[in-house]
């Protein structure tokens, strides 16, 4: 499984696989479990911690305005996300997975995927 490249900063500008540039990164979060991106550590899962001490409930909260989808949003948490402030008055946020990164080049960040292929932040 991928994992988010170790040189990504907020800031940084986005290039789509057009070779256009997209946006920058607004946030992000690596996985929960770098040695094994596709599990969450029983030290992390929610149901061994308190509800509001809980690493986990707090990233969750922070998705909630976007009303995604609990299985969507368990696996951003697992595999580690970007998310990308995209340009343009009516623009959605969107969401970047570690499989749809080539790598970094320089200042930016450069896809496989075009930016309508990305997840929208609703």
């Amino acid at each position: 499984m991928q994992t988010l490249p170790r040189d990504v900063y907020t800031g940084m500008r986005v290039i789509d696989a057009n070779n256009n540039e997209i946006g920058k990164i607004d946030d992000f979060k690596f996985s929960e479990n770098e040695e094994e991106p596709g599990v969450i550590p029983a030290e992390l899962d929610a149901a061994d911690r308190e509800p509001d001490d809980s690493l986990m409930d707090d990233i969750a909260r922070a998705f909630a305005p976007d009303d995604m989808p609990e299985e969507l949003r368990e696996r951003l948490l697992r595999e580690g996300y970007i998310r990308l402030d995209t340009a343009g008055l009516f623009a959605a946020d969107r969401y970047i997975l570690p499989e749809q990164i080539v790598g970094t080049n320089g200042d930016a960040l450069v896809l496989n995927v075009s930016k309508d292929e990305l997840m929208t932040r609703h």
